[in-house]
């Protein structure tokens, strides 16, 4: 490789300067430019250790294949097993979270709901028109508890 001398360019930049035999300047470049170059290339030593470090990584995994069949796997009817015992499991859970989340909105639901029909209609006289009262007050927040139970588990 030829020598490089290293000088400045007018703004500043680092620069590489390649001179023939006579001494005259054959090639100048960015030093940053060069460099990169000369790390993606690389040295004929830096090759042949590359080489040496890939015959033996093939070697190591060729080894280790050889011994995981030697070794063998378990059968599959395990591993379904396995598979369904943990789908059947996340399921269960999932449901069971889902009714104890309704079942105690519904209570509070109804709470709320009735509350609220008892302030409507207690300017209503009978106690059949503080019924109906109840009961659509109750249906409504039954309603959004719903729609609310559903956005959170899906």
């Amino acid at each position: 490789m030829a020598k490089r001398t290293v000088m400045r360019s007018s703004k500043g930049k680092k620069l590489y300067a390649v001179r023939d035999k006579g001494g005259k300047f054959k090639d100048i470049q960015q030093y940053s430019r060069a460099h990169a170059a000369d790390i993606k290339r690389g040295s004929g030593a830096e090759k042949k250790a590359a080489k040496k470090a890939a015959k033996k990584a093939a070697k190591k995994t060729t080894r280790r294949k050889a011994a995981k069949k030697t070794a063998g796997k378990r059968p599959a009817a395990k591993r379904t097993a396995r598979k369904t015992a943990r789908k059947t499991g996340r399921k269960t859970a999932r449901k069971t979270a889902r009714k104890a989340g309704r079942k105690t909105a519904r209570k509070t639901a109804r709470k709320t709901g009735r509350k609220a029909a008892r302030k409507k209609a207690s300017g209503s006289s009978t106690m059949s028109g503080v019924r109906k009262a109840a009961g659509k007050a109750v249906g409504a927040v039954e309603r959004a508890v719903r729609r609310a139970v559903r956005r959170v588990t899906s």
